[in-house]
């Protein structure tokens, strides 16, 4: 899999984001699971008027932090926060009133156990007592990872296959038992018990798997420290101790291992090789990074034939090619770096197959902002002309893509909607004219209709002609689906078991689903034999997802999808909840959550908005929501508030927000535009105090943000910022919707104090009746991930829900 911008810099660690928790997000290198999901003006027509029946508060007061004057100014512009001193987390008075607002908070909640309790109850008797992944074979053992039963994290194991032909030899050295025997190369339990906290970054195995490279973070602070485990006899290799470590590559010789190192900033900018020898104790650089507004990540081509090194800005790209067996021999660079241009590679005999977003050809300018499949041999990777192989249509974008031995594979985004199939290799190249996909006879793999998300396996094998997928929607559990490339059919291997679930829930005939695939003009393959005989469940007939389109303010369609019981929604009547997130270009995550089922059977609707800023038809709808464009984001998510309400979907006073990391800024943005539209929000380590934050360069993420966000420095981006940041908006004297914002001591993404700072004001601003129902709390021990297992997930979640429950005045009966 191309390790491009969409995957590393949105889904890993560099962008204000959190991905879900669960054994998916906990499987780092076995991506595959099916494990649940346990992640502008004051002129509204909406009623200005404190809520008529107030909700229950503690009788102490919440807490009052100290204020200190203080004075920023730039541009002729100064602005007062009194506290900023929350910014010193190592001042005793911030962590007295860290612990005061968790006092608060509790006390706030205490009225809501007994419904905390039976929410948690219902969560937990929707899921088996054991999950696992299907095994994936990988060279000759078979991977795979479970969560033992009761145990909140995941067990990596393998065991050898028993049935691979050529082995005769080596079965005949085990007895049977022996050769059976599971091995469990990682237990994330383990190392939770000793540290308190787990968060595995990445889990390299070796080409001859006899060493597994692994990053781990035992704080919550996401200082990854380099351990590898000698899967020989268990035991991890003594070495000088390595933090900061982010992305890993093992060369051929499977004893000389590359990986990256953060600076204080968090941000990968060197390159490092170690050996495993006796008496190694200097690591040698390989490369490093100077710009502080790039990054730099490692991935192995699939036929682990080379390691490309990566340097990442938001926007452009630079890649360097090392042969894995020599890879102390000096880096190839690919092609220099040019502002804009973003260009990933893999390989495959003699070929490096690109996707790029301009061409290489002198005088030729990209007709497009999407990315292209171009090709070059490899003695002519420096040449300023690449072979291009085909360029998308005007309604595709493609937005990754995987290789094997006789098979290429691309994500594409068709109308709205993502697509992937599967073209025959070697490609017959025909130079004279532009070539589309369609050109050279795709396979689109057949998926669900009301398919919202499809997520790579492992796909490991570079041999192999079968690839797996995670095909999830809000009313399809995970279903794990291997498509045969060569034979052109696919089957169910394994789907999320949902005890308890509805017994009319479907199952989906995937020659049904396969009309879908007309719908956008791509006509069925007479080799799909079997789709009238796989089939995946779902519970569409329960549970009704919609997709609407809804006009902005300046005429722009936005995507709402909203999901609802039938049977237990009322028109105009019932409470709501709406996410959204609208930065980096990623697309909000709208996989199936089994909790969710505990407030739809209730009456609850659940809708994503997925405003400009996030991911969607091509990277211009990324484009069009940040930066001097941020404000797009905000106005598209008011208008999917407005469209719940006004189309009956909502109770007019009980709609909700959710907003997570800098999905907050969209949130609080909007909670000060429109503060009677909304009833109660939660955020969650909100990133709400940018203006501040990106003056000051020494915070991770800081330089890195000022493509996506802008940089204050320049006066026509402050006065951008400065016209919608959350915090220092908060409106005066006025009424405020009820909010839960949840913060994380370690976070070293977004600092603890904005949590903290928003709060305070908030109070300081908002009316007497409303300032109470404004709560914080802070988890002293985690980081920007949080804590959470798969029960811990379950409390958490219930908390949520039982404090949007009480200060909407919802009856859960």
């Amino acid at each position: 899999m191309v390790l491009g911008l969409r995957n590393y810099i949105d889904m890993h660690l560099l962008s204000r984001s959190v991905s879900n928790t669960s054994l998916r997000a906990h499987s780092f290198w076995l991506s595959f699971a099916l494990i649940p999901s346990i992640s502008a003006s004051s002129s509204s027509s909406f009623s200005s008027k404190c809520r008529a029946e107030p909700i229950s508060v503690p009788s102490q007061p919440p807490p009052v932090p100290k204020r200190v004057p203080f004075t920023l100014s730039l541009h002729g512009h100064s602005w007062q926060d009194p506290y900023h001193w929350m910014c010193n987390t190592n001042d005793p008075d911030f962590l007295n009133y860290l612990n005061q607002e968790n006092s608060y908070a509790q006390a706030f909640m205490a009225d809501t156990g007994s419904l905390q309790r039976t929410l948690v109850a219902e969560m937990k008797n929707r899921m088996p007592s054991k999950v696992s992944t299907p095994v994936e074979c990988f060279g000759p053992w078979l991977y795979y990872e479970y969560i033992p039963e009761g145990k909140e994290y995941p067990v990596l194991c393998r065991r050898l296959q028993t049935n691979k032909p050529g082995w005769a030899e080596k079965i005949l050295s085990y007895v049977k038992a022996e050769f059976r025997r599971e091995e469990i190369l990682l237990d994330w339990n383990e190392v939770a018990e000793k540290h308190g906290y787990v968060h595995v970054g990445q889990c390299r195995i070796s080409p001859d798997h006899n060493f597994l490279a692994y990053t781990l973070d035992a704080t919550g602070s996401e200082q990854f420290m380099l351990q590898i485990k000698d899967l020989r006899n268990g035991c991890i290799i003594p070495m000088e101790p390595v933090n900061g470590v982010v992305s890993l590559a093992w060369a051929q010789d499977c004893k000389t291992l590359l990986y990256t190192i953060a600076d204080e900033n968090q941000r990968p900018y060197r390159v490092l090789c170690t050996k495993l020898e006796p008496g190694n104790t200097d690591d040698t650089l390989v490369f490093m990074e100077n710009d502080p507004s790039y990054c730099v990540d490692l991935t192995s081509t699939k036929d682990g034939k080379f390691i490309t090194v990566n340097s990442n800005s938001r926007s452009s790209s630079e890649v360097y090619v090392v042969d894995a067996t020599e890879p102390l021999n000096g880096l190839q660079r690919v092609h220099e770096r040019v502002s804009g241009v973003q260009y990933f590679l893999e390989h495959h005999f003699g070929f490096f197959y690109i996707l790029t977003n301009a061409p290489m050809k002198e005088n030729i300018k990209c007709s497009h902002e999407g990315l292209y499949l171009a090709r070059c041999r490899v003695g002519d990777i420096q040449s300023t002309t690449w072979q291009n192989i085909f360029y998308p249509g005007e309604d595709t974008c493609i937005q990754d893509m995987d290789i094997f031995n006789g098979h290429l594979v691309l994500f594409l985004n068709k109308d709205g909607f993502p697509m992937i199939c599967s073209i025959d290799l070697p490609i017959n190249v025909d130079c004279k004219h532009q070539m589309l996909i369609e050109d050279l006879n795709p396979w689109f793999f057949p998926i669900p209709s009301n398919s919202c998300s499809i997520e790579p396996g492992s796909n490991l094998d570079f041999m192999s002609s079968v690839y797996r997928v995670v095909l999830s929607s809000p009313v399809i559990p995970d279903v794990i689906v291997d498509y045969d490339m060569a034979r052109r059919t696919f089957s169910i291997v394994q789907q999320e078991e949902v005890l308890g679930a509805p017994s009319n829930a479907r199952s989906c005939s995937s020659g049904y689903e396969l009309d879908t695939l007309q719908q956008h003009g791509i006509e069925k393959d007479a080799k799909d034999k079997n789709v009238e005989l796989e089939r995946w469940k779902d519970f569409s007939s329960t549970y009704c997802c919609e997709r609407k389109e809804v006009i902005s303010h300046d005429g722009i369609r936005v995507p709402l999808t909203i999901l609802y019981s039938p049977k237990a929604w009322k028109s105009s009547q019932s409470p709501g909840i709406l996410h959204g997130y609208g930065a980096y270009g990623e697309v909000l995550d709208k996989s199936w959550r089994v909790d969710r089922l505990s407030l739809l059977d209730r009456g609850w609707v659940i809708a994503f908005a997925d405003v400009r800023g996030g991911g969607g038809d091509d990277p211009s709808w990324h484009k069009t929501g940040n930066g001097l464009l941020k404000q797009n984001s905000i106005h598209d998510f008011v208008s999917c508030g407005k469209y719940l309400i006004d189309e009956g979907y909502v109770q007019r006073d009980q709609l909700s927000a959710i907003g997570v990391s800098a999905g907050c800024l969209l949130i609080g943005a909007a909670l000060n535009m429109y503060p009677n539209l909304f009833h109660a929000a939660i955020l969650k380590v909100p990133f709400l105090d940018i203006l501040n934050s990106l003056l000051d360069p020494s915070l991770p993420l800081t330089m890195l943000d000022y493509e996506e966000f802008g940089n204050p420095g320049i006066k026509s981006e402050f006065e951008c910022i400065s016209s919608y940041c959350p915090y220092k908006n908060i409106r005066p004297r006025g009424c405020h919707p009820s909010v839960l914002v949840t913060a994380s001591f370690n976070d070293s993404r977004v600092g603890v104090w904005e949590a903290a700072k928003w709060v305070a004001k908030v109070r300081d601003s908002a009316c007497s009746s409303c300032s109470p129902s404004v709560i914080l709390t802070t988890s002293m021990s985690g980081g920007h991930f949080g804590e959470g297992g798969r029960y811990i997930q379950c409390e958490e979640l219930a908390y949520d829900y039982a404090f949007l429950v009480k200060a909407m005045g919802v009856d859960m009966n």
